[in-house]
C-alpha cells in the first residue's frame, strides 16, 4: 500500500526560499547529519521559539511578500514582483542583468537602439537618430573610466563608421582618450561628465523609446535606460515630430517662429553634436557662403607668375596690376564664412590651373564694369546673340563653353552636337582625324532625348608658354570635357579631344533632367525623375551624396560659387527651391512662394543672393542667409524664363524668356520708384523713355529700352528694341505705323511700372527692369553672362510666331 501524497496545508514549509517564484525545499539536518522531521503547520513552543529568535532572511520577506500579493489578489503585481526579485545580489538586492556581458554590453545595446530607430517609421527617425551619438559617447566614456581600454578601441573602431560623416574630428579625440586619467584632463571630455546631454523628443515618441527600452531590457534596454537616466535629459514636447521636411518644420521656418526652450537647450553647451533641431527649424542658423579659399601651393604659383606677367607686361596708368588684383581676391577669400579647403576635397593643382586661375584674374580687371544704376541713362550692356536654324522643336538644351569657343545642343533625337562659335575647325586628338575640317560634331550614345548638357571650366589661352611641358606645348586651357543627361537615365562624360564617350554614370530611377558641373571642376550634380539631386566626382561610379526631400521631380539646380551648397528647385504640386549642403548632404534651407512651374535657378558670384525664375515670368531674388525673399520681377511675356545669368559684380541678372527677349535686371532695389521718368508715347505709337536712347563713350547706341507694340505684323505683335541709332528709330516708326492700336511698353529700368500689350495679354513690367532686347521670332533658350561682362545668348527660330 502507497503512502499517501502530503498535502498542502496554505503555509509555506519552514526554511523554504523563494526566488524566480520558484520553491526550494532545505530539510534542517541534525548534529549527527541525519535529517531531522519539520513541521508542516505546527505551531507548537518549541517552533515558535525557534522563529522568535532567528531573524528573517530576505528570501523569507520576499515569501512573506509574495503570499500577501497572492492573497490579495494583486496577480500583475505579484507577476513583476517575482520576476524582479529572479536575480538578487549578496545583499539581498536585485543584481545588474548585464554584468555577465562585462563591457560587450554597451554594443550589443547600442546595436539594440540602432536596429529599433532604423526599423521605425520614416517621420520620427530624425529625432531618434540623435539618441545614438549621445549613447555612443557615454558608453566609450564609461568603458574607458572602467579601464576596459581594449574593449573600449573595439567599441571605437566598430561603430566609428556610423559616425564619420558628421563627427570625424570628434571621433578623432577619443582615439587619444584611453585611460582613466585622460577622462579627466580632457576638456572636451569634462563637458560631457559635467552636462547633462538634452535630448527633445516627441511626448508619444518618448513614450514609445521607454516601452522599447523595458520590453527590451535583458537584451540591452537596461543599459540604454542606465545610461539616458544618468547622463542625459531626454525632454519630452507636444509637438509634432520633427524633421527637416515635416509640416512642424517647415511651419515654423516659413513663420520666423522663436525656437523652444528645449531646442535651444539640445546637446550639450560649447561641444558640436551633429545635426539639431536649431538647424532645422532655425531659418537663420549660419551657413558658409564666402568664397572657397585657394590651394596654398596653387596660391603660391599664381602669384609668382602674375608678377613676372607684370614685369613683362606693365598696366596702362590708372589700372592696377595683377598682383594687386589678385590680393583683393586673397583678402575676400579670408572672410570669416568662407568654407574649409578640407570640406570640398579636391584634386592637386596643375599646371592648367595655374594658367587658368591667372587668366581669370586678367579678366576681372579687364571687365566692363558695372557699377549699378546710372540715373535713368541704363546700363550699356552689349547682347550677342545666337540663332540656329532649322532646329525648332527638336533642341531639348543648350550651353556655351565658359572661352565662349563651343556651343552644344541635346535633342530630342538623343544625339548632341557640338559647333564651333567662331566658325574654325575643331580639334581632334584622334590621329585618322587630324586633316579633318569641320566646324560641328555630332556625339552619339544616348537612347532617348537628351535634357541637358554641361561644358567643363575653360578660358582663353595665355600668348606664351608659362609652364613648358615635355612637347613644348602650352597648358591647353580650352574645354576639355562635356556632361549630358538623358530620359534613358544615364549621365555620360564626353571627351572632346576624341570625342567619345568616356564613362557612363547610372544611378537615378527613371529620367535624368539636369546636370551641371560645379565651379571647381571634378563634382557634378545632377536631378531626375526619382525626386533627388545627386552629387557625382568625375573619378567614381556611384553617387557621393543623394539629396532626397522633394515631393515631385527636379526642374532646375545650380551650385554655390563655394561648390559646397547646390540649389535644386521641383515642378508639380511641390515648387519649393531647397538648398544642400554638399559637405553632409542635408537641407539647410527652403524657399517657397513661387506659384508657377520653376524652370531656372542661379546663384550670384558673391554667394549672397538666389535667384530663380518660373514659366509665369516671374523672376525671384531670396537673400540666402536669411532664407526670405528680396523681391520679385516682371517683364517677360507668354512663355516663361528658360534661363538666368548674374554679371560679374552680382548687381545685375540678364533673363532669357520663350516670349523671345533678353532682359536686364537692376539686382537692387530702386531708391524711390515714384520718381522714376515717365514713359512718353510719339506719334508712331513707339513708347520712348527720358534718357534712355544715350550714347555710350564710344558713340554706340545703348539699346536700353524697348517698346511692346500690338497688332503689328503678321501675326499682330511687334517688338521694337528702342535707342539703336536712326535707322533703328525709322524702322521702329515704320513699324509701328502699320499698327491698327496704340503700342504701349517699357523702356528701361529707370520708367515706373508700365503695362505692355502683348497678343492680347497686358504683360505687368517692374521698375527694375535696366533693359530689354527683343529678337525677331527666337525664343531664348539659353543666357550667359561673360567673365568680362558680356551678353552671350542663344536660341531656335520659330517661322511660325
Amino acid at each position: 500500500m502507497s503512502n499517501p501524497p502530503p498535502t498542502n496545508t496554505g503555509q509555506a514549509p519552514a526554511g523554504a526560499t523563494y526566488g524566480g517564484g520558484q520553491q526550494h525545499q532545505q530539510q534542517p539536518q541534525s548534529a549527527s547529519g541525519a535529517p531531522t522531521t519539520g513541521a508542516t503547520g505546527g505551531t507548537g513552543a518549541a517552533g515558535t521559539a525557534s522563529t522568535s529568535n532567528t531573524a528573517p532572511t530576505p528570501q523569507n520577506l520576499n515569501q512573506i511578500v509574495t503570499d500577501y500579493l497572492k492573497k490579495k489578489g494583486f496577480t500583475k503585481t505579484e507577476a513583476v514582483f517575482r520576476q524582479e526579485t529572479a536575480h538578487l545580489g549578496p545583499d539581498g538586492r536585485p543584481a545588474q542583468r548585464n554584468e555577465e556581458n562585462g563591457p560587450r554590453k554597451y554594443l550589443k545595446a547600442f546595436i539594440l537602439l540602432r536596429d529599433w530607430i532604423e526599423n521605425n517609421l520614416d517621420i520620427y527617425k530624425f529625432e531618434l537618430r540623435k539618441l545614438l551619438w549621445p549613447v555612443f559617447v557615454y558608453s566609450y566614456i564609461e568603458l574607458v573610466f572602467t579601464g576596459y581600454v581594449e574593449e573600449a578601441k573595439h567599441y571605437l573602431a566598430t561603430l566609428r563608421p556610423h559616425f564619420e560623416a558628421v563627427h570625424r574630428e570628434a571621433l578623432d579625440l577619443f582615439a587619444t582618450v584611453t585611460l582613466p586619467q585622460h577622462i579627466r584632463e580632457n576638456p572636451t571630455i569634462k563637458l560631457y561628465r559635467e552636462n547633462k546631454y538634452h535630448v527633445p523628443l516627441n511626448q508619444s515618441l518618448s513614450a514609445n523609446l521607454f516601452h522599447f527600452l523595458e520590453r527590451e531590457a535583458d537584451a540591452g534596454g537596461s543599459t540604454i535606460t542606465f545610461i539616458l537616466q544618468t547622463f542625459c535629459r531626454v525632454d519630452a514636447s507636444a509637438r509634432g515630430p520633427i524633421e527637416p521636411f515635416s509640416f512642424e518644420a517647415i511651419y515654423r521656418r516659413t513663420q520666423n517662429l522663436d525656437l523652444d526652450e528645449i531646442d535651444q537647450l539640445e546637446g550639450i553647451p560649447g561641444v558640436f553634436t551633429g545635426v539639431t533641431n536649431r538647424d532645422v527649424l532655425d531659418s537663420s542658423a549660419p551657413l558658409k557662403l564666402g568664397p572657397l579659399p585657394m590651394e596654398p601651393e596653387l596660391r603660391e604659383d599664381v602669384r609668382a607668375e602674375l608678377e613676372d606677367e607684370d614685369q613683362r607686361h606693365p598696366p596702362a596708368d590708372g589700372r592696377s596690376t595683377l598682383v594687386e588684383e589678385f590680393d583683393q581676391r586673397i583678402k575676400r577669400e579670408d572672410s570669416a564664412d568662407a568654407p574649409s579647403r578640407t570640406d570640398l576635397p579636391l584634386p592637386p593643382s596643375r599646371a592648367r590651373d595655374v594658367v587658368i586661375e591667372m587668366q581669370k584674374v586678367r579678366e576681372n580687371r579687364d571687365r566692363f564694369k558695372i557699377e549699378g544704376r546710372t540715373g535713368g541713362a541704363g546700363i550699356p550692356v552689349s547682347a550677342c546673340m545666337f540663332t540656329f536654324h532649322n532646329s525648332l522643336g527638336s533642341v531639348s538644351c543648350m550651353d556655351f563653353s565658359n572661352d565662349h569657343e563651343l556651343v552644344a545642343v541635346g535633342t530630342m533625337d538623343s544625339y548632341i552636337r557640338v559647333w564651333s562659335m567662331n566658325g574654325k575647325p575643331l580639334k581632334s586628338s584622334v590621329a585618322s582625324e587630324k586633316d579633318l575640317q569641320v566646324n560641328n560634331r555630332k556625339l552619339i550614345g544616348h537612347s532617348a532625348p537628351v535634357y541637358g548638357v554641361s561644358f567643363s571650366d575653360s578660358i582663353a589661352n595665355l600668348d606664351r608658354n608659362v609652364f613648358p611641358e615635355a612637347d613644348g606645348a602650352k597648358p591647353d586651357t580650352s574645354t576639355k570635357l562635356l556632361l549630358s543627361c538623358s530620359a534613358d537615365g544615364q549621365i555620360r562624360l564626353w571627351s572632346l579631344d576624341h570625342w567619345a564617350c568616356l564613362c557612363i554614370y547610372k544611378a537615378h530611377d527613371g529620367p535624368v533632367f539636369r546636370v551641371l558641373w560645379g565651379p571647381h571642376g571634378h563634382y557634378f550634380a545632377t536631378g531626375g525623375w526619382d525626386k533627388t539631386v545627386r552629387v557625382f566626382a568625375q573619378d567614381r561610379a556611384s553617387a557621393l551624396r543623394i539629396m532626397v526631400g522633394h515631393d515631385t521631380p527636379i526642374s532646375a539646380i545650380t551650385w554655390h560659387p563655394n561648390g559646397t551648397y547646390i540649389f535644386s528647385a521641383s515642378d508639380d504640386t511641390d515648387k519649393s527651391i531647397r538648398m544642400w549642403s554638399v559637405v553632409t548632404g542635408n537641407c539647410v534651407r527652403i524657399f517657397t512662394g513661387h506659384t508657377d512651374y520653376i524652370s531656372a535657378l542661379q546663384c550670384a558670384p558673391n554667394g549672397k543672393i538666389l535667384a530663380s525664375a518660373d514659366t509665369g515670368g516671374n523672376i525671384f531674388f531670396w537673400d540666402i542667409a536669411k532664407g526670405a525673399r528680396i523681391k520679385r520681377c516682371r517683364g517677360h511675356g507668354k512663355g516663361g524664363i528658360s534661363s538666368l545669368s548674374f554679371s560679374a559684380e552680382s548687381n545685375v541678372l540678364v533673363s532669357g524668356g520663350l516670349d523671345g527677349t533678353v532682359r536686364l535686371w537692376d539686382v537692387e532695389l530702386p531708391a524711390d520708384p515714384s520718381k522714376s521718368s515717365q514713359l512718353a508715347i510719339t506719334s508712331t505709337g513707339v513708347a520712348v523713355a527720358g534718357g534712355a536712347s544715350g550714347q555710350q563713350p564710344d558713340g554706340a547706341a545703348t539699346g536700353d529700352s524697348i517698346a511692346v507694340a500690338s497688332g503689328g505684323g503678321p501675326n499682330g505683335n511687334s517688338i521694337t528694341v528702342g535707342g539703336t541709332g536712326a535707322s533703328a528709330t525709322s524702322a521702329a516708326a515704320a513699324n509701328a505705323t502699320g499698327n491698327t492700336g496704340t503700342g504701349s511698353g517699357a523702356a528701361n529700368g529707370s520708367s515706373g511700372a508700365v503695362t505692355g500689350k502683348k497678343k492680347g495679354k497686358e504683360v505687368q513690367i517692374t521698375p527694375d527692369q535696366i533693359s530689354a532686347f527683343a529678337t525677331k521670332k527666337t525664343p531664348v533658350m539659353k543666357v550667359q553672362f561673360t567673365r568680362m561682362n558680356l551678353v552671350v545668348a542663344g536660341g531656335c527660330y520659330d517661322p511660325e510666331r
